[in-house]
């Protein structure tokens, strides 16, 4: 074991300076090893142990000046092996939560684009038939159902009997009723408000 560490001192050392046989030795002694152990890790995935490895030695090649000799190789390689496996499957879960809340949300916006578009063509049909109401009738109507007011408060106002509102209002609801049922799906959704 010693000799081993002995050995890879003087392989690093070598390597910091750039000495491309180095690299070439600890690759042939290291790859198959680390190889090895990723597909422990990844339960058999050999692209994804085959692509850790050449990412480890390049990454060693990259940061050769900055090894440390004194430590454990073999360590430091498994280490670095690890480290890139586990950004890998944080990676992968990563994308697969963001892909399913894609999946979730896109379904749920298309249907709040629906439901809005539906919702904007049964308010220009409420608003057609409202046109189509006699006079008095479409004015007592917007003021209770599109302004709010009370029956009581409709009657002081256009100074008629709170029998007329009501019997004006029945009239013209029934009108829009009679007149919205191929609307009836967004109806019963309760998104109209007006009736």
């Amino acid at each position: 074991m010693k000799d081993q560490i002995h050995d890879d001192r003087v392989l690093l050392e070598k390597l910091k300076k750039g000495d491309i046989a180095c690299f070439d030795l600890l690759y042939s002694k290291y790859s198959g090893k680390l190889y090895n152990y990723v597909m422990s890790l990844s339960k058999g995935d050999f692209y994804l142990a085959e692509e850790i490895v050449q990412n480890v030695f390049v990454k060693i090649w990259e940061i050769r000046q900055h090894i440390n000799t004194e430590g454990s190789f073999n360590s430091f390689v498994y280490t670095v092996g690890r480290n890139m496996f586990l950004n890998v499957v944080k990676s992968q879960l990563q994308e697969k939560l963001y892909h399913d809340y894609v999946a979730e949300h896109e379904a749920l916006l298309e249907n709040s684009v629906e439901k809005e578009i539906e919702y904007k063509m049964l308010e220009e049909q409420i608003n057609r038939l409202i046109e189509q109401l006699p006079p008095a009738r479409r004015n007592i109507y917007i003021l209770s159902r599109v302004k709010n007011l009370p029956n009581k408060e409709i009657a002081a106002l256009l100074e008629i009997s709170e029998n007329t509102v009501e019997s004006q209002l029945n009239k013209a609801t029934q009108f829009m009723r009679k007149n919205l049922l191929p609307y009836c799906n967004v109806l019963a959704l309760g998104l109209l408000k007006l009736i």
